[in-house]
């Protein structure tokens, strides 16, 4: 991606104590050899991926972001699959308050010139990749995970993630050493 272009993600960045459950959860699957498992700093619920957006135009989209309204949503752990591709996932079930914040920021982000995945929008974590065979617990870990807000989040060449702004803008949901500016 040209210097002039950063990929961006909206996120659920989850708090210290959920991040322990999921990585827990993470670590009671038998991960076939190639299995690429996500590391716990890394694990979060992606909301929109926003693709290649100018540099200059971050402020702006964070700005518009920050007028998104971010009620309190409960995450709860509901089962495990492995999608096509093998990707390996922790389903999650939300209240009403999450379907209305993704919708709030698709509208944001959208009106940003990304297009805005056509999928129904299924909560989710992703815990590996190349885990085709992988065998699950036999129970989702007990998740009773209070979201309270959201992240805009840089994926940086490498695979690494940055998180540029928290919404609210008060650091919750984000893990230590994340957050930096921009």
């Amino acid at each position: 991606m040209p210097d002039d272009r950063v990929r961006l993600f909206t996120a659920l960045w989850p708090d210290a104590a959920a991040r322990e459950r999921i990585a827990a959860d993470a670590q009671a699957w038998q991960w076939p050899p190639r299995a690429r498992p996500v590391a716990a700093e890394r694990l979060h619920v992606t909301l929109h991926f926003i693709g290649g957006l100018p540099r200059a135009d971050v402020d702006a989209l964070a700005t518009a972001l920050a007028a998104v309204d971010t009620a309190p949503t409960t995450l709860v752990a509901t089962g495990h699959e492995i999608w096509r591709g093998g990707i390996a996932v922790l389903l999650l079930a939300a209240g009403p308050e999450l379907a209305a914040l993704h919708e709030a920021i698709g509208r944001v982000v959208a009106g940003f010139g990304a297009p805005l995945d056509p999928r129904p929008f299924a909560p989710h974590v992703t815990l590996a990749r190349a885990a085709r065979g992988a065998a699950p617990p036999l129970r989702a870990t007990a998740l009773d995970w209070q979201a309270r807000g959201f992240a805009l989040v840089e994926s940086a060449p490498g695979g690494d993630y940055g998180v540029l702004r928290s919404f609210p803008d008060s650091g919750r949901d984000v893990a230590p050493g994340e957050q930096r500016a921009h």
